[in-house]
């Protein structure tokens, strides 16, 4: 199956560290690895309908994570994993804080194209699509950008996703700047061309935090 993903996960070298273990640079976090360490069978770009917005608070990245809604215009970049089953399954778990070796049941993802596995932020599987006769499915909040507590994402966080997005998509920094900018949450508080600057190695001040953004671990 493939898993598709939108956020930092972009970014090759840190999924590694979910089928691996170990820590991304620039993350406050170790990560145990996945049961199944092999490395992914194969992966691809993909665009999905909809968008993704900057929510809550990281504790591993500070300032707001991605969540991707199917509703939002436009499109969004991501990347496609071809994984093991319980290679996703513990993926997901590890982004949820638990123990890996817990195998889910997709059966009403793959029949309804969603599928709420739990109340956590990212809990809510959906499938957005098929590859080569396999279901492509990603993981995001149970609501959209509408309900969502919208707040800025870090320095360290919009240099793993740009890295992935220039990595996976081939995009230029400028491309990729305007694409980060522009999403809820980021959007009035990063301008293109200060995450041009970021992407390129020029020193970037982070944005103020959002009043009333909540902390959550990822």
């Amino acid at each position: 199956m493939w898993y598709v993903a939108y956020g930092s996960n972009l970014d090759a070298g840190r999924f590694a560290c979910y089928l691996t273990g170990g820590r991304p640079p620039g993350a406050a976090r170790d990560y145990g690895g996945c049961r199944d360490r092999l490395p992914p069978r194969a992966d691809r770009p993909v665009l999905l309908p909809g968008g993704i917005y900057f929510a809550l608070t990281s504790r591993v990245w500070g300032g707001g994570m991605a969540f991707y809604d199917p509703d939002l215009p436009g499109e969004t970049a991501a990347r496609a994993y071809l994984l093991s089953r319980s290679q996703f399954a513990d993926v997901l778990a590890q982004e949820m804080h638990r123990e890996v070796g817990t195998d889910l049941d997709l059966s009403e993802v793959l029949a309804t194209g969603r599928q709420r596995v739990g109340a956590g932020r990212y809990e809510t599987i959906v499938k957005v699509g098929e590859a080569g006769g396999r279901p492509m499915l990603s993981f995001t909040a149970p609501h959209g950008a509408a309900r969502a507590e919208l707040n800025a994402p870090s320095v360290a966080y919009l240099s793993v996703l740009g890295r992935g997005l220039r990595e996976s998509h081939g995009w230029s920094a400028e491309r990729t700047a305007a694409y980060l900018s522009t999403r809820p949450g980021a959007s009035g508080r990063w301008s293109a061309g200060t995450v041009a600057a970021l992407l390129t190695g020029s020193p970037v001040p982070s944005p103020r935090r959002t009043p009333g953004a909540r902390l959550e671990p990822t």
